[in-house]
């Protein structure tokens, strides 16, 4: 495996036992305007919850679809990645161009079809993220389709991963993200899980 991802924080409780873990992941993901979201963080939080040192991880504005409201609106906080779910290839250039970030680009996926849309958005990607069609759900897809994926940027991967399903990564070369299964209740992260998770990452990796 490259690395994690934990996506959802929304407290700085959570926020700060990520950041100073001593295996912290390397990227770390607010829910920026999926209103829908459990894991969704008002704007003025956010504002706090970004003003923590992210020591050595990266900090990861989660956009689906952004309009350019919300996009002026975060301009001036300190991510170093907008995640992008649901915008097409020329959306995406406007978007890296205009606010200089880099890009993660998200690609759900449901079946082989699906895969190939990496294709249209590798040039454009920083990171290419396979996840599932679930968004705000844990939902699953077989990560085994990924097996033809041929690029030479970044993989991440989501759907539904749990802590004790990593090992199967351990030969592959993916960063993991994963969300709803380090919570105790839906939207509320759990502080044990989540050291359970970056420990067995860590263990996996050495």
């Amino acid at each position: 495996m490259k690395g994690s991802k934990i996506c959802g924080i929304s407290d700085l409780t959570t926020l700060n036992y990520i950041i100073n873990h001593p295996y912290s992941p390397n990227y770390i993901g607010f829910i920026v305007n999926f209103l829908r979201s459990p894991r969704f963080v008002k704007f003025n939080k956010l504002t706090e919850l970004l003003n923590e040192s992210k020591k050595n991880c990266k900090f990861t504005a989660v956009l689906v679809k952004p309009g350019l409201d919300i996009l002026e609106k975060i301009k001036n906080l300190p991510f170093d990645y907008y995640q992008i779910y649901d915008c097409t290839p020329e959306e995406i250039r406007l978007i890296k161009n205009n606010y200089n970030k880099k890009i993660i680009v998200a690609l759900t996926i449901s079946d082989e079809k699906d895969i190939e849309k990496y294709k249209e958005f590798e040039k454009i990607a920083d990171i290419l993220l396979f996840d599932s069609k679930g968004y705000d759900q844990s939902e699953s897809f077989n990560h085994e389709l990924l097996n033809n994926v041929n690029t030479s940027k970044p993989i991440m991967i989501a759907g539904d991963i749990k802590t004790d399903d990593l090992i199967r990564f351990k030969d592959k070369p993916y960063l993991i993200d994963i969300s709803g299964h380090l919570e105790s209740k839906k939207g509320i992260k759990d502080l044990n899980k989540i050291d359970k998770f970056l420990n067995t990452v860590h263990n996996i990796n050495s």
